[in-house]
C-alpha cells in the first residue's frame, strides 16, 4: 500500500510510551492515531505534525499533545483524508459477468453476497455501493461507511464512472459530440462526460464511456438510443479507483490513498 509519509524512519522509537493506555474520556494522541492508521511511525507522525502537514477538522495542528476522538474527527495529511476509525471497511470487487448485484438471491442465482459471505458471517456489516446489471462485469465497491456510500451513489456529487463497451456497428467520430450534448431517453436526457473510440474491428467498436449518472442500465440505454447496442460492458473505474488486473470474483482492500480520494471527491 502506498505511504503518505516521505519522512525517514526514526532510528530510535519512544518505546517507553507506546503501550501506555490513554486516560479515559480524554481522546487519543494525534500521533498515536496516525500511527495506528498506518500513516507513519509515531516518531515520523510527530515530525509531520510539527511540519504542519496534519489537519484536524479543517485546522492545521502543530502541538504534540493534541488529543482527538478517532470515531468523529476528520484527519487529513497533506490534504488527503486519513480513515482513522477502526471498524470501517472499504473493498473493491471485480464482479463477474452473470452474477447478480445483490447480497442474496431467492432464485439461487450467483450473487455478489456469495463472495463476501464469510466477511458478513464474521460480523462485518457490508453493503455494495450501487450495482451492476447481471450481464455487466467490473468494479463494484463494498463498505460499511454509510455516508460515503450515499454520496458516491448520489448524482449531485458527480463521481465519474468509466466503462468499456463493445458495441455493434462502426462508431463515427461524431458520436462523441452527440453523447456529450445528450440524448433523450424515456426518463429524461442522458449525457456522457467523455467518450472515446478505442478500436474498430469486424463490424464492432470498442469504446470508453465516462459519466456520473447512476440510472438503471444507463450506459446500455444511452448507446442503444444512439444506434449502437452494447454486446459487452465492463466498468473499469469509480472515481480514481480502478479494477485493474483483479480477477473476476476477487476482492481487495482499497488503499489509504484511494479511500482519501473518494472522500475528497464527495466533499467529506
Amino acid at each position: 500500500m502506498p505511504t503518505i509519509s516521505n519522512a525517514k524512519p526514526a532510528r530510535r522509537q519512544h518505546v517507553e510510551s507506546q503501550d501506555r493506555p490513554e486516560p479515559a474520556g480524554e481522546g487519543v494522541r494525534l500521533q498515536k492515531v496516525l500511527a495506528a492508521a498506518g500513516v507513519a511511525s509515531r516518531r515520523a507522525a510527530e515530525e509531520m505534525i510539527s511540519d504542519g502537514r496534519v489537519e484536524v477538522d479543517g485546522t492545521i495542528v502543530r502541538e504534540m499533545g493534541r488529543r482527538i476522538d478517532p470515531d468523529v474527527a476528520v484527519v487529513r495529511v497533506d490534504g488527503v483524508r486519513v480513515v482513522v476509525a477502526k471498524d470501517t471497511v472499504y473493498l473493491a470487487m471485480n464482479k463477474p459477468r452473470g452474477w447478480q448485484s445483490t447480497m442474496s438471491d431467492d432464485l439461487g442465482r450467483p450473487c455478489v453476497g456469495d463472495i463476501v459471505r464469510d466477511r458478513v458471517a464474521a460480523g462485518q456489516r457490508l453493503f455494495h455501493v450501487g450495482r451492476l446489471d447481471a450481464d455487466t462485469e467490473g468494479l463494484l465497491l463494498f463498505t460499511n461507511d454509510g455516508e460515503l456510500a450515499h454520496r458516491l451513489m448520489h448524482p449531485s456529487y458527480e463521481v465519474r464512472k468509466t466503462y468499456l463497451a463493445t458495441v455493434t456497428g462502426v462508431v463515427p467520430k461524431s458520436l462523441g459530440r452527440t453523447l456529450k450534448d445528450g440524448i433523450e431517453l424515456d426518463d429524461g436526457t442522458a449525457k456522457a462526460d467523455e467518450f472515446t473510440v478505442l478500436e474498430i474491428s469486424e463490424g464492432r467498436s470498442l469504446v470508453r464511456v465516462v459519466l456520473h449518472e447512476g440510472r438503471k442500465h444507463i450506459v446500455r440505454r444511452l448507446l442503444a438510443a444512439a444506434g449502437f447496442p452494447v454486446e459487452q460492458l465492463v466498468r473499469t473505474h469509480i472515481g480514481v479507483v480502478a479494477v485493474g488486473s483483479q480477477r473476476p470474483g476477487s476482492l481487495r482492500a482499497l488503499s489509504r490513498d484511494e479511500v482519501g480520494a473518494l472522500y475528497k471527491a464527495v466533499g467529506l
